[in-house]
């Protein structure tokens, strides 16, 4: 791998209707060695992720930080993949830029997983984090962008819980009049760790969050998801689908 290719590269101005001319790109350096493999295996490079206003500005704001945990840099604090680069539209007016970086695996196979969505700052001529959150990989975790239906725009995030019974902690990010992402719902799932139910946590537990919220109720069609869901039903608040068509 060549050191700094291109992997991504977006012109802002338009979409945001920027003052300056602002721009994203993503560069990834050569291969490095795989610190858990062989000495001749290899892994993507470290990405470097950048917002500027043209070709003689620094980077802005600082992405280098985005898989930090905890203000401690570690040996997973560096972004390694690049899986979801997009502009989304929470409001017709409102556009994001969506990003989510991973670090490399660990020795159980884990990733560290960052999502972050960034809004233009029309005042200061910047962009600013308007949601960031972290995940892994190996226990379910899920930090999703709702596309469509009543939580468009929301982001769903299922964490594990700690201690038993164990399950996962739903929350619930919606975007408020200022254009950033605030917290508005946070629950123990009814979905356990474990239970055999093949779906996503986040699709699991989608009735329970939406009767939460306000968004659905009993007797009402179930909130399905994207993928085929044969004789749905609900089983002690968890969504279950038949693997099978009836």
């Amino acid at each position: 791998m060549a050191a700094g290719r291109t992997i991504a590269a977006i012109d802002l101005a338009k979409s945001f209707a920027t003052r300056s001319p602002w721009r994203f790109d993503a560069t990834q350096g050569a291969a490095v060695p795989d610190p858990l493999g062989d000495p001749d295996d290899a892994i993507p490079g470290v990405i470097r992720l950048c917002f500027s206003a043209g070709p003689a500005t620094a980077c802005q704001p600082n992405l280098d930080k985005a898989l930090v945990y905890d203000g401690k840099p570690d040996d997973f604090a560096q972004p390694h993949y690049l899986e979801t680069v997009r502009i989304v539209r929470p409001r017709p007016d409102l556009p994001l830029l969506l990003i989510r970086v991973a670090s490399r695996h660990g020795g159980n196979g884990d990733q560290r997983v960052a999502v972050v969505a960034f809004r233009y700052d029309r005042a200061a001529d910047a962009f600013a984090t308007a949601f960031t959150r972290q995940v892994g990989r190996n226990n379910n975790q899920e930090v999703r962008y709702i596309e469509r239906g009543p939580l468009r725009g929301a982001f769903v995030t299922a964490t594990p819980t700690q201690d038993a019974p164990f399950g996962f902690w739903m929350t619930v990010d919606r975007i408020g009049g200022d254009g950033r992402y605030r917290e508005v719902l946070r629950y123990r799932s009814a979905t356990r760790y474990g239970d055999g139910n093949p779906l996503a946590v986040i699709d699991s537990e989608m009735p329970g969050l939406q009767r939460r919220l306000g968004l659905w109720r009993p007797g009402r069609r179930l909130p399905l998801p994207d993928r085929p869901c044969h004789a749905p039903s609900l089983v002690k608040g968890e969504l279950w689908c038949s693997p099978h068509r009836p």
